[in-house]
């Protein structure tokens, strides 16, 4: 005889199983789901932006280096960690800052940008060194009869993703299809604001070669560049091209990874450029160390350090130097003239946009001649330096451009 609990404590095999015809829509509602999800990352172009995995002879020559261990890539240092970042305080402090600072991390007026062609290169430098900041960390670099494009990113983002991710402040200063002819493209490390895939690939188009660290080749060739327009670089290794220049692969201290699963799996470095004449000097990213003395010493003195300056906060300054630590690089590497990169382009860290350079202006000082070029502006050493707070003139354009508008509407109040 049944109970009135009976209903409440019948197992699964009492309860009716659904329709079949159910459980089929439930299935081809899961498989429609998960291929809108994969059409959606796909069309984002986040697979392909990964890049590809070291192997084969690639992967030989990088475990033969001491750099790499068990698996990883490690500074000089091995002890250096992200800073604060490293501590759950350190995260919850960065976010919340993330979410509720105050600093005006993007421009709210058009940027000063001067507009380059192929032709404004015709001509090459009077003093033998002169470098065209394109933003951010890309750089022409024109030494002793040789040009060089370093870290190229052109895309609108600096992401995996078309959709998301940092977006530029200001457009390209030159087209890829209008650079100047390249002796070769120099990388510094995998991460998106230094590699960028749609660059590379129009950039290989052009029949370019790249100079990369070790392992970095292997995102290269899944991008479509031939082997054999690659090379690879351990810390200190060099190469000689005509007329006695030599492309040196220095140390730096950062990180590399492009997805969740190749944490440090290729190389970072700086790099030297050293002519008969002239010598400049590439910091891409990197914390302050010990061994850029040393740098200075073996490679030095420059006539021009080209250092980051920008994405700075104490919560990573070991792997980021900001403006202070720029400084002290400069001098370090027994520098002339410094010209501040990694900045004024993209949204990366947690100050003002124009923190970087204002703190540098105020540091430096009579001591150091530091240029400000605005993106698109040529910096010639030997010649007049552009030093002018350009981001400040631009802000008080756009504040006169606002009062012209309202000027109006009040007088009819």
């Amino acid at each position: 005889m049944s109970t009135p609990d009976a209903a409440l404590t019948a197992t699964p095999a009492d309860v009716p199983a659904p329709p079949r015809r159910r459980r089929r829509w439930r299935r081809v509602a899961a498989l429609m789901g998960l291929g809108g999800l994969w059409g959606m990352i796909h069309s984002t172009g986040y697979l392909s932006a990964l890049g590809g995995t070291p192997d084969g002879e690639r992967l030989a020559r990088m475990a033969n280096t001491a750099r790499f261990v068990d698996g990883q890539f490690v500074n000089l240092d091995p002890a250096i960690t992200a800073g604060s970042m490293a501590s759950p305080e350190g995260t919850r402090h960065v976010l919340w800052r993330w979410l509720f600072g105050k600093e005006e991390r993007r421009p709210e007026q058009a940027l000063p940008v001067l507009t380059r062609t192929t032709e404004s290169f015709a001509t090459p430098a009077a003093e033998g060194l002169e470098v065209t900041w394109l933003g951010h960390s890309t750089l022409i670099v024109e030494v002793d009869g040789h040009r060089f494009l370093t870290d190229p990113v052109f895309s609108d983002r600096a992401s995996p993703s078309s959709l998301v991710g940092p977006s530029r402040f200001h457009a390209p200063p030159i087209a890829i299809a209008d650079l100047p002819a390249l002796d070769a493209v120099v990388i510094s490390h995998d991460h998106y604001d230094h590699l960028d895939e749609h660059s590379i690939r129009a950039l290989n188009d052009r029949g370019e070669r790249f100079l990369v660290p070790l392992g970095v080749g292997a995102h290269l060739v899944a991008w479509g560049v031939p082997e054999d327009r690659i090379r690879e670089f351990d810390w200190w290794d060099e190469l000689e091209l005509r007329g006695g220049l030599r492309v040196v692969a220095a140390p730096a201290q950062h990180f590399s990874g492009r997805g969740l699963f190749d944490k440090n799996a290729t190389l970072w470095t700086s790099w030297a450029f050293i002519g008969p004449t002239h010598r400049a000097y590439f910091s891409g990213d990197t914390g302050l160390f010990p061994q850029m003395s040393e740098i200075g010493e073996r490679l030095g003195p420059f006539d021009l350090t080209m250092l980051e300056v920008g994405a700075f906060d104490v919560a990573w300054s070991d792997i980021h130097m900001g403006p202070e630590g720029a400084l002290e690089a400069h001098r370090r590497l027994r520098g002339r003239t410094l010209l501040p990169v990694h900045w004024g382009t993209f949204q990366l860290a947690l100050h003002a946009w124009t923190q970087p350079a204002e703190v540098l202006l105020a540091e430096a000082g009579r001591e150091v001649e530091v240029a400000f070029p605005r993106p698109g502006e040529s910096v010639t050493v030997g010649g007049p330096v552009p030093a002018e707070p350009w981001w400040r003139l631009a802000a008080r354009e756009a504040e006169a451009q606002v009062r012209a508008l309202l000027n109006p509407i009040r007088r009819q109040g």
